[in-house]
């Protein structure tokens, strides 16, 4: 197979900034997603609908003329979140889900959720109303070991949690573990999981053998070739619960490059040749349609879109890093020179 035409993809998990760096990667992401939901872990997080309303207008006066993107809003939980303010921005359709950060666990989080009983009547009405609750899946008690936090998440707080409110949608984003996926495949279709471009890639060694590798720490942290195994089954199968979201997360080199780092990868530009790539070492190129532009409609309860996306074989021709105004951003490295590229999208 020389090209690989299928229906436009959309991002379930996407980080966008704010000011310079929004306008430096949008049109990353625009040029070859439709849809994408925004994560609201801004300084001040996006927590009500007049906040996430005038982000998106933000993210829509940044797009380049004539591009066909669509932001998928979210709302930052907090103990403090108003339930009724949640229900009235679903139902004008601002909002397509709602964030959980357990305090502490990643960038920008220290206003999310340390007591889940201050947040079950939110949850509750979440549940009612059918909106989703997407999940940054980690403990962050010092005592549990940073490879071990989001199985412990799983057994301490995400499936108490989902007893405690039967029918809440729940996406475990960025899933790093078998007991994610096995979590997963075991629950019905309330529960699905995104996965991203470079926990298919990398493994911890990729981070830490032979000398620290700081553009390739993100959190979740990529953990043992097992799992990185496990990820790549889960999103090649065909599985419906199982969906993109590349949590490319930008940070400028000089913010990365430091004693105490950010964590994230900027996965934008290159996600789609990496995944071709993958996908077809898997001898799965048949299933990447499935995993990135049909799963995530069909459990967020949209229609696939109309347009399509067409890859060819050959190295795609990208920069290393792109330039902002804050500085320069480095562009993932998978180690490898992908065999696709991007050729051509249409809108319709």
């Amino acid at each position: 197979m020389t090209h690989l035409t299928i229906r436009t993809p959309d991002d379930w998990h996407l980080h966008l900034r704010d000011g310079a760096m929004l306008r430096a990667v949008l049109p990353w992401t625009a040029a070859h997603f439709a849809r994408a939901i925004i994560m609201p872990n801004l300084v001040p997080p996006v927590v009500t609908g007049a906040d996430a309303a005038a982000y998106r207008d933000r993210i829509l006066a940044a797009l380049p003329e004539g591009a066909d993107f669509t932001p998928l809003m979210t709302l930052y939980l907090t103990e403090d979140t108003d339930a009724d303010d949640v229900a009235a921005a679903h139902a004008s359709n601002l909002i397509r889900a709602v964030k959980l950060y357990p305090a502490g666990a990643t960038t920008n989080s220290a206003s999310g959720v340390a007591d889940f009983t201050r947040v079950q009547g939110v949850l509750e009405r979440m549940a009612d109303i059918g909106l989703p609750l997407c999940v940054h899946g980690e403990v962050t008690e010092p005592a549990v070991d940073i490879f071990d936090r989001e199985a412990v998440f799983i057994d301490r707080v995400l499936d108490p949690l989902r007893r405690r409110v039967p029918g809440l949608k729940v996406v475990m984003e960025h899933i790093t573990t078998s007991q994610g996926v096995d979590y997963v495949t075991a629950h019905g279709s309330d529960l699905a999981a995104t996965i991203t471009t470079h926990h298919l890639v990398i493994n911890r060694n990729h981070i830490l053998a032979g000398g620290i590798r700081p553009h390739y720490y993100c959190l979740p942290v990529a953990k043992r070739e097992q799992h990185r195994l496990a990820l790549r089954a889960a999103a090649t199968s065909g599985d419906a619960r199982f969906f993109l979201g590349t949590d490319s997360a930008p940070h400028t080199d000089p913010a990365k490059l430091q004693p105490c780092g950010c964590a994230g990868c900027f996965t934008a530009p290159n996600t789609m040749p990496i995944l071709a790539h993958v996908f077809e070492q898997e001898g799965a190129l048949h299933t990447l349609e499935a995993f990135a532009s049909l799963n995530g409609p069909a459990f967020y309860g949209l229609e696939p879109n109309s347009g399509t996306l067409t890859l060819a074989k050959g190295a795609p021709d990208l920069p290393a890093h792109i330039d902002t105004k804050d500085g320069p951003v480095t562009l993932f490295d998978p180690g490898f020179t992908p065999e696709w590229h991007v050729t051509a999208r249409s809108s319709c």
